[in-house]
């Protein structure tokens, strides 16, 4: 995506012109997420872990756990809002990879000081490495959040952006097949791990989300599906409904582990914790027959869905960013914790 963007202004005439454009200044510095913490414990308490702090009076707040990455800008926004890369060696998958980060104004704001954020983990589609790309500004997403945000449509969310898949040769399913990497830990367990060490977060799934593109709309649907405990909700735009990796060759059992359609009867059938999964997709695509499938099957008890047409859509990044903007984004934030500035 970035290759093509800077291919497209070469070819404009503008190359040159838009290195001295604001949101590339500052590119490969460094960057601090939070620059107005909570006031330091005592000395008496300086031993105590961050964890254990409850600044806000919200004991589902959880402080930044550490240790910190290191976090390079990549770009900048108009409104001087910073997304930044790290590389993350995921502690439980073995994996290691790139992770984009963004925080909303909010996050810096000293009200906000003492109360969590929601996270809103957004997956890309196609191959998914080396790049994510959602992090590129020209698709918008962190755009529609902040305006969202100013609208009173949207909550401010952190969003975190991994790369889907170990390499450009296979597609992972977003999930552990035996003998690969292992991608769904990667994104279930060290992605929220990273984010939890990194910024004020919540405990509760109710501050944790996932929105995704065609093959990421899939994984996000399905870890939803799998970890109910963990996330809440799921933005899933132009998504596929089943796994369909060829690395899944002779591992039937595992992949129906991984298959949102028998995860989905399973959590209605124990009467598990209510998840929400709403669907875009384009009029000018295809793919709204399996949804609507899966939400005659699977739609009832705790798996609360919704579909949301995107009027002229296609099978894109911007469009999917219009139907959220349109509706998605409104809809995700009515089901997930808000930030709670001090004084309210």
């Amino acid at each position: 995506m970035a290759a093509v963007l800077a291919l497209a202004l070469l070819l404009g005439g503008g190359g040159f012109a838009a290195w001295k454009l604001d949101w590339f200044s500052g590119n490969g510095e460094a960057v601090t997420f939070g620059k107005n913490p909570p006031p330091a414990a005592s000395k008496s308490d300086a031993g105590s872990p961050t964890p254990e702090a409850k600044p806000s009076g919200d004991p589902d707040v959880l402080m930044p756990t550490g240790p910190k990455s290191d976090f390079k800008q990549t770009t900048k926004l108009d409104d001087g809002t910073i997304i930044a890369k790290t590389r993350l060696a995921g502690a439980k998958s073995g994996f290691e990879g790139d992770v984009w980060v963004w925080a909303p104004k909010e996050y810096d704001d000293p009200k906000y000081a003492k109360s969590g954020f929601p996270v809103l983990i957004a997956l890309p589609g196609g191959n998914g490495f080396p790049a994510n790309y959602w992090s590129d500004r020209s698709l918008g997403l962190q755009k529609a959040v902040a305006e969202g945000v100013k609208a009173g449509t949207s909550l401010p969310y952190i969003v975190i952006m991994p790369v889907l898949n170990p390499d450009n040769k296979y597609y992972y399913d977003g999930s552990d097949i035996p003998g690969q990497a292992k991608m769904g830990t990667w994104i279930a367990e060290d992605v929220p791990a990273f984010t939890k060490a990194n910024f004020r977060t919540y405990k509760s799934r109710d501050g944790w989300a996932f929105m995704g593109s065609s093959s990421g709309a899939f994984v996000g649907m399905k870890t939803v599906l799998q970890y109910p405990d963990k996330f809440k909700a799921v933005i899933a735009s132009g998504g596929e409904i089943v796994p369909d990796s060829p690395l899944w060759k002779g591992h039937q059992a595992e992949m129906d582990a991984n298959n949102p359609e028998k995860l989905a009867k399973k959590l209605i059938e124990t009467n598990g914790p209510e998840v929400y999964i709403n669907f875009q997709v384009g009029t000018k695509e295809s793919g709204k027959d399996r949804m609507l499938k899966f939400q005659q099957q699977y739609g009832k008890g705790p798996v609360k869905t919704t579909i949301r047409d995107i009027q002229d859509g296609e099978h894109n990044g911007w469009h999917y960013v219009r139907g959220m903007k349109e509706g998605s984004l409104e809809w995700i934030s009515k089901v997930l914790k808000a930030p709670k500035p001090e004084g309210s």
